[in-house]
């Protein structure tokens, strides 16, 4: 049983059954790991339950996000020790600017939060997984990992043909990363243990949508399975 089956309406799954959506995509042969907008804001500054965690910091997801630090964290371990590529994102350093800011602040009634110095501190990534030497940061305006950044340049000077994707929200800066890494014609998936969102129903609606359509959703033992099947020498340390 899949974790999103308990939304779906009888009807909903027949279509699904019908329609031939969910077949499985696939490992590519040259994966890169994206590690999506892991930073405090996004988490808190440490595990509490979300009510508690929003008061401080409006986009945090809660404990969901700190269990997806530790499942991360072990993802990433193991890339390492085959030298993948791995890239992380997060927000611009500075919200201080509302030419920056654009239209985030048309949708949340507390979006003034993020035009101080706090929000700026809160795009670092959490300690638990910070980025390493080799590793790049990818900072970004909008919800898409790729739009107007450089990232599909660096993936492809890497010759990379696949990304397994973390990180958060599975509804908004996942999901658009997801389909402009499958519009690029990437092979994609979406590590289920690695990604939460603040809102349960819309992490399984989506989880689901781009399974169907966009991307594979496996477990972190299929990724880490599929990481240790690769060669040794795939790519160059230090890369």
């Amino acid at each position: 049983m899949a974790m999103w089956d308990d939304v779906f309406t009888e009807r909903d799954k027949a279509v699904f059954a019908k329609s031939g959506y969910g077949k499985k995509g696939g490992f590519g042969q040259r994966p890169a790991v994206l590690v999506i907008d892991m930073n405090y804001n996004f988490v808190g500054d440490k595990p509490e339950p979300i009510l508690k965690s929003v008061e401080r910091f409006r986009n945090s997801c809660g404990e969901e996000g700190w269990e997806s630090v530790h499942r991360i964290r072990e993802l990433l371990d193991v890339a390492r020790k085959k030298h993948l590529p791995v890239f992380y994102t997060t927000g611009n350093e500075d919200r201080t600017n509302v030419v920056a800011f654009g239209r985030w602040q048309a949708k949340n009634a507390r979006s003034q939060e993020d035009l101080t110095e706090t929000w700026s501190k809160g795009n670092e990534i959490v300690e638990e997984i910070a980025p390493q030497d080799g590793d790049i940061v990818v900072r970004k305006q909008k919800p898409s990992a790729f739009f107007g950044t450089p990232l599909t340049s660096m993936l492809n000077e890497v010759h990379a043909d696949t990304v397994l994707v973390t990180g958060c929200t599975t509804s908004g800066c996942v999901r658009a990363s997801v389909i402009d890494a499958f519009s690029y014609n990437y092979k994609v998936s979406i590590v289920e243990e690695c990604v939460f969102d603040r809102f349960t129903t819309s992490h399984k609606v989506n989880l689901f949508d781009m399974n169907a359509k966009y991307a594979d959703v496996v477990s972190v033992s299929e990724a880490v399975d599929y990481i240790k099947g690769l060669p040794n020498n795939l790519y160059a340390p230090g890369l």
